[in-house]
């Protein structure tokens, strides 16, 4: 066993603390052979704490070889050691405070050794904070310790359990990326990085992080536990997004409802799937159903830009312009350059604007995702009844002409595939207003011959007179 002097053995209680500030010491200090000893010093600095501890190693072995007598690379390299949790090989190094050191250097590690007193008394104050549950005055106490000791693992993990119950997951995040760097078995850094990321949602980076650990520790029981249900998570998602894409929307919605019985208790996947099946609701032409889960969804995010354009759209299939167009305007507010939006916002204007006058699905009393098949079948059952012939009284019959022509027009613009286009997006391709020029008697010549040359009885041509006046 190595032997230590008094002080040194005092030294060592003090260690990771006292190992930074005996650096202040040595700062300025010219080493041995030039400045290469110097270089090697200040490169394993710098990876040191960056976390490289590997390499930060090297290059103190490197500093202590080309000068034995620099006190610093001792220091540093000692340093290295137990970051990595090698105190064994720390000691000899430490053994470097000599049994008879001279005034000048017992007097520095006096004043060295009183610093690391102060840093011992925050760090066990901040632990007393954190017992009490008085996390801010704790990560305040924290915040002066690991500004001074960089390395010190046990300090950033205790900081990032503050940050956990404040909830603040970005700052706890980032400490324990940091301690999963400066100590390399560190599963439980990435243990808690994964639970971490998978309770925000982002189930890509929680299987990254549980999948660290598990190369640390194949075995680790948490850590595979955590892995099968992330996996589990991820690939139905993944699946989902994939019949998306596929525009399979009503298979893409079964599978979006197997991820949240899989996690019931993550409000942030129950949010994502519902987003993601109020999208293939909409896409799917299921209006009602798309404007009840996407109303859920934006009662916990009111300003998922989205869902609102998703619901917007359930809208316009479901007839509720106003509705719609209050959606697009919200989201505007929150995107304003969205180019999709601004179409939305349009169409939704312009097929109000048509509703308040002429609406051919309504004439037909067919739903805007009806079939040809069915709108034929419609306009037949509404031609039978309104055939001017079955009316006798003149104003009966002149009733009857006005809507016997308008369920031929509409039969005319929503067999036709150009036509009900225009129409679907808001523009009356028989409206001379709606086409910015041309006459309406063309218009309604069209639809003279659509429907004077059809019987829905099957007996020949009309058997009547118009009167226009």
């Amino acid at each position: 066993m190595v032997s230590l002097s008094p002080l040194a053995r005092r030294v060592l209680s003090y260690v990771p603390f006292v190992l930074v500030l005996v650096d202040l010491r040595y700062e300025g200090v010219s080493c041995g052979k030039g400045g290469s000893v110097e270089s090697h010093l200040e490169m394993g600095k710098k990876l040191l704490a960056a976390g490289q501890l590997a390499d930060a190693l090297s290059h103190f072995h490197s500093a202590v070889e080309g000068d034995p007598k620099n006190y610093m690379a001792f220091y540093r390299r000692a340093t290295v050691y137990f970051a990595m949790g090698k105190s064994k090989s720390a000691l000899p190094d430490l053994s470097k405070l000599r049994s008879n050191p001279s005034e000048k250097d017992e007097e520095e590690a006096h004043g060295q050794l009183k610093k690391a007193d102060e840093i011992q008394r925050i760090v066990v104050e901040a632990r007393a904070d954190f017992e009490r549950k008085d996390y801010s005055t704790a990560i305040a106490l924290l915040d002066k310790v690991i500004e001074t000791c960089i390395w010190d693992v046990e300090s950033r993990e205790l900081r990032a359990e503050c940050f956990i119950q404040l909830g603040e997951m970005g700052k706890a995040i980032s400490d324990l990326k940091a301690a999963s760097k400066l100590r390399n078995d560190n599963t439980q850094a990435f243990y808690k990085l994964s639970t971490i990321y998978y309770n925000l949602g982002d189930h890509e980076m929680s299987l990254n992080e549980v999948r660290e650990c598990l190369k640390l520790d194949p075995d680790h029981k948490q850590c595979f536990s955590h892995y099968k249900q992330v996996k589990k998570l991820n690939k139905q998602i993944l699946s989902a997004e994939e019949l998306i894409q596929q525009q399979r929307y009503g298979e893409a919605v079964s599978k979006y409802e197997s991820v949240m019985k899989t996690e019931p208790n993550v409000l942030q996947y129950r949010l994502t799937a519902k987003e993601r099946i109020c999208h293939c609701l909409s896409k799917d032409q299921q209006g009602a159903k798309g404007i009840s889960v996407c109303s859920e969804v934006l009662k916990s995010d009111p300003h998922n830009v989205k869902v609102l354009k998703d619901r917007a759209e359930a809208y316009l299939q479901d007839e509720q312009y106003e509705e719609a167009i209050k959606d697009f305007e919200t989201a505007k507010e929150h995107s304003e350059n969205d180019r999709q939006i601004k179409e939305g916002l349009e169409r939704a204007q312009r097929l109000l604007k048509q509703s308040q006058r002429r609406d051919y699905y309504k004439i037909l009393g067919v739903k805007r995702n009806a079939q040809k098949k069915e709108i034929i079948k419609a306009y037949r059952k509404l031609a039978q009844q309104w055939h001017p012939d079955n009316f006798q009284d003149p104003e009966d019959k002149k009733r009857a002409e006005k809507k016997f022509i308008d369920i031929a027009q509409a039969k005319e613009v929503l067999t036709d595939p150009e036509k009900r286009s225009k129409f679907d997006q808001g523009e009356d391709p028989l409206d001379p207003e709606s086409q910015h020029g041309g006459g309406h008697h063309n218009h309604f010549h069209g639809a003279w011959e659509s429907f004077q040359g059809y019987n829905p009885f099957g007996s020949g041509p009309f058997n009547f007179k118009f009167n226009f006046n």
